[in-house]
This record gives structure tokens, C-alpha cells and sequence, in this order.
């Protein structure tokens, strides 16, 4: 296999056999894979490749290199072999303070970020370098002004002293599957399904995509884990853009994450490579071919310079970088109850539900109606318990009535008896006297001051001898039961004392009236 611009047969030929090797080998290399390349291809010099190596060199070696020239060699070795490469001695790049100018760079790894080893220009060729694993990145730069000769430069393949102890590789099964299609799946348990490879045995397989002419592939993770996480040199899943030669190598994944690929050509690659060890890594990509905007009827525009294929819409499935093409989809789910009524059964339910809320909203209109404040009004006034009332609610006016000790002798039985009927219907006039405080059974409550009063103390006295005669006529049994929760009956040795006659009002009308009346009787 010959990767350059001319064919092993011309290469060999124009390269002297102490730069690349004799052309037998040249022609066993036709035969034997390996895998390092340059790009761009054609613009970079020569590269011939061998069983266990190669070489290549600068382009126009060994004339002057052409000037604003980059040209990028990677180097890969096969599983369980690191790279040793060699410098010819005639070596010319142009000079400049730290290479700043014309200049190789040299990294331990496929990449332009890989580790950097070295940096090298002037007269004198870079020394021995050895690569830690399977790749060797090597970058040569040529400005604007001052060309030289360049270089020339040979690689060889050793075993990896990492795994001495193993040995070598033993040979590998073919493993090779190819895909199209607008959408797909590249996942690792294919090869088990097709009988590629045993779980005992190592395996470098590879999954080729291809698009239509001018289309492009995008690729998503969907599942991803490696057995042996970051051991690239046991496993890891590579994707490579336009072939499957380390040069068009755009992503290496070995870790715990792995991105989304974008590539811009029509043909690509994934390539899995898991040891003995590593065999329960796993993985599964999603590919959607597309074309670059604008796009044609038949196509979908994803808002990510993308147009897919309208029949990857709402297919359950995001195509698209961003969830375009399933947004506004119906969700698509089990068949519920809800999806088995049809119009008849939808009719049945909306007018129970009617009927439902019409009983409710009678029944809260009963409610409202209902005549509830007259049965509570009712129900208090039934349970009322005058002793309870506080003075705060309804403040009366009070007329109260206090004992004396030298009763007047002008008070008949028909006055007490006015008295007493007019107290009875103040009484049944729902009047509210607290006996405790203002008639009390106390001794000092007898000969309180009426000063609190609203209105005057009116006092009926009942006149009785000094030697115990009565000069008032005895209450009636009658009337001492009506009066018996009202009054007090007090009998000491001097005599029968005044009986207490509280008179309630509840307007300011009454009191007058009933002070008026006081001072008559006064008089």
C-alpha cells in the first residue's frame, strides 16, 4: 500500500536505496498494511511504506522546499508496537530563535494536540525519536522566504515494551461492515450478531458510511463505555473522515466521554479496537446523512446548517444536532381508555357532567335561601343565660335601689304594687338586672354609693314599727313568688328592712321618666 503522489514503482526509482530501502521491499510493502499517511496527499514529498516501517521526506527533497508550504505526517504502528523514527544527515531548515520560522514539530500522538516531543530547524538533524505508543505526529512548516534542502527521515515499528510480557498479537479476524442509507446504527454488538470475531479474541474492527455524492455525515453517541477507560493503547473507538488512513483521522475516544461527530466529506469511518481484555467495551452511533443548505422540497432544514431527509421527521428519533425535527410531534404512547371513546360516548359524559353542576348549583341556592340567621337568633334566645351577658355588648342604664334603716311611713300597698307590676314588665321585656353586683347579698353592696349611676337612686321605703309592727301590710304570697328571684328579704332583730327594687332601662327616655316618678315619690 502506497500513500503519495506517485506509484511504488516510480518511487522507487527516483529514491536511492539508502534513503527508503531496495525496491523488494517497496514491493512486499504493496502487500502489507500500514496505516501512516500525509496530507495534504500529493503536495508533501514521497512516502513509501514497508512491512516494518517506512520513509518519507520534504517536498522537491532533496532541492529547496517550496515556500507558505504545511504538510502533516502521522505515523501509526499496528496494536502492541511503538514507532522509532530516524533523521537523514542531510538536513537543512531554515534557522530562526526557537523555530519560530521554518520548523518540524514533532508530537507522541495522532494529533496536533498530542504531546509535544520536540521542535527542530537549523543545520544539525533532530535526533533518535521513539513515540510512547502506536502514533507519531510530525508537522513540517515552511514560511515565506529563505527555502533550504528540508529533510528526509525513516520510521520503524518495535514491539511496545509495555507489553513484553504478553508477546505479540496474534493475527486478527477480518471485522469489516458497510452502511448507508439516510439514517443508522453502528453498534458494537454486531459483531457478535455476525459472527466477526470471538469474545475471547482481540478486535480492530471497522464500520464504513457512505453518503450520497455531496452529502454530508453527522454522527451521535447514543451509548458509549470502554472496558478498560483511558488505556487507549487496550481500547478505543476512532472515527475517521474520508478513509480509514490515519491522516483523515478526526476523533479518538478512549475516556469516559465521547462527543458528536460532524464530517465534511460523504465517506466515513468508525473503527473499534479492544484487546483481549477489552471486550465488554460497547458503543452505539447514530449517522444522518444530510446536505448543506438550501434545501429542497423533500428535505427538512434542522437550523444547524443541516437538511435531512423528510422522512426522518417525528420518527421518534432526533436526527438533527437540536431536537427540531421531533419537536411538535405527537408524543407517541400506549393506547389509553381516553383513545377508545368515540363521539357518542363523548356526548354521554359531557351531559352527565352538565346535570352534575346544575344539582350543584340548585343545592347551593337552597343553601343561600334557607332562612338560617331567624333559627339562630331563635336558638340563642333560647339558650341565653342572662349571667352570662357582659357589660360591653349592650351597656344599660341602671336605676338601683339601696336599704335604709329608717323606712318612710307614706308608702301604701297600692305604690309597692304599682312598683312591683311595673318591674314585672320591664321584666318580660327582656330587662337585664345583675343582682351580684348592684342588689347583691353582700353587706356592702347594701350601702353603696349611687354616684355610678346614670340615673337617679329612686328608694321605696317600707315604713315598720320601732317594736317590730308592721306599718306597711305583708306582701301577698302571690306576689312574693313573683318577686322571689328579685328580692331580698332581710330580717334582723330591729326590724323587717326595705326591700331592693332595681328598675332597668334601655333608653335615656325611660330614665328620665322614671327619675321624674322617684322625686314625686320623694316628695
Amino acid at each position: 500500500q502506497f500513500h503519495g503522489a506517485i506509484s511504488p514503482a516510480v518511487a522507487a526509482s527516483l529514491i536511492p536505496p539508502e534513503l527508503c530501502g531496495s525496491t523488494a521491499n517497496t514491493k512486499k510493502a504493496q502487500v502489507v498494511k500500514n496505516n501512516s499517511g500525509v496530507t495534504p496527499a500529493g503536495q508533501c514529498g514521497t512516502w513509501v511504506k514497508e512491512p516494518s516501517g517506512g520513509c518519507f521526506t520534504s517536498p522537491n527533497y532533496p532541492e529547496k522546499y517550496p515556500p507558505e508550504r504545511e504538510c502533516i505526517y502521522i505515523i501509526e504502528a499496528s496494536p502492541r508496537q511503538c514507532i522509532d523514527l530516524f533523521f537523514d544527515d542531510k538536513y537543512s531548515i531554515e534557522p530562526s530563535w526557537e523555530c519560530r520560522f521554518d520548523h518540524i514539530e514533532i508530537r507522541d500522538g495522532p494529533f496536533g494536540f498530542s504531546p509535544i516531543i520536540g521542535r527542530y530547524c537549523g543545520q544539525e538533524s533532530p535526533a533518535y525519536v521513539r513515540s510512547s505508543g502506536r502514533y507519531l505526529y510530525i508537522k513540517f512548516v515552511a514560511d515565506g522566504e529563505l527555502e533550504a534542502i528540508g529533510f528526509s527521515a525513516r520510521y520503524n515499528f518495535t514491539q511496545d515494551p509495555e507489553f513484553d510480557e504478553i508477546g505479540e498479537l496474534p493475527a486478527l479476524p477480518a471485522c469489516d461492515f458497510e452502511l448507508s442509507g439516510p439514517e443508522g446504527f453502528v453498534e458494537s454488538t454486531q459483531i457478535g450478531k455476525e459472527g466477526k470475531a470471538q469474545l475471547t479474541e482481540a478486535v480492530d474492527c471497522r464500520w464504513y458510511i457512505r453518503a450520497p455524492p455531496r452529502a454530508k455525515i453527522y454522527m451521535r453517541f447514543l451509548e458509549y463505555e470502554m472496558h478498560n477507560s483511558n488505556e487507549c493503547k487496550r481500547n478505543f473507538v476512532a472515527i475517521y473522515d474520508g478513509s480509514s488512513g490515519v491522516e483523515h483521522l478526526k476523533n479518538k475516544f478512549c475516556s469516559t466521554v465521547a462527543n458528536d461527530v460532524m464530517l465534511v466529506t460523504s465517506v466515513g469511518v468508525v473503527r473499534l479496537w479492544a484487546d483481549e481484555g477489552s471486550r465488554k467495551s460497547r458503543f452505539k452511533i447514530l449517522f444522518t446523512t444530510f446536505h448543506e443548505p438550501p434545501c429542497e422540497g423533500d428535505t427538512f432544514f434542522c437550523h444547524s446548517n443541516m437538511c435531512i431527509n423528510n422522512t426522518l421527521v417525528c420518527n421518534g428519533v432526533q436526527n438533527c444536532v437540536y431536537p427540531w425535527d421531533e419537536n411538535r410531534c405527537k408524543e407517541k404512547r400506549k393506547a389509553s381508555i381516553l383513545d377508545t371513546l368515540d363521539n357518542t360516548n363523548l356526548t354521554i359524559i359531557g351531559i352527565t357532567c352538565g346535570l352534575v353542576v346544575i344539582l350543584l348549583i340548585i343545592s347551593v341556592i337552597i343553601q343561600i335561601k334557607q332562612p338560617r340567621k331567624k333559627y339562630v337568633i331563635r336558638s340563642l334566645r333560647d339558650d341565653f343565660d342572662p349571667a352570662l351577658l357582659h357589660p360591653g355588648f349592650e351597656p344599660p342604664h341602671y336605676e338601683l335601689c339601696t336599704l335604709r334603716r329608717a323606712p318612710s311611713g307614706d308608702l301604701a300597698d297600692a305604690a309597692l304594687a304599682d312598683d312591683f307590676d311595673k318591674f314585672h314588665k320591664l321584666r318580660r321585656a327582656e330587662s337585664k338586672c345583675i343582682r351580684d353586683h348592684h342588689c347583691g347579698s353582700h353587706q356592702g353592696s347594701i350601702h353603696g354609693s349611687i354616684h355610678g349611676s346614670r340615673s337617679n337612686l329612686s328608694l321605696r321605703d317600707a315604713t315598720i314599727a320601732p317594736d317590730g309592727g308592721a306599718a306597711v301590710p305583708p306582701m301577698s304570697p302571690r306576689l312574693a313568688k313573683q318577686m322571689s328571684p328579685h328580692l331580698s328579704h332581710h330580717n334582723t332583730p330591729a326590724g323587717r328592712r326595705s326591700i331592693l327594687v332595681m328598675k332597668h332601662s334601655y333608653s335615656q327616655d325611660g330614665a328620665e321618666a322614671y327619675r321624674a316618678e322617684d322625686e314625686e315619690d320623694d316628695l
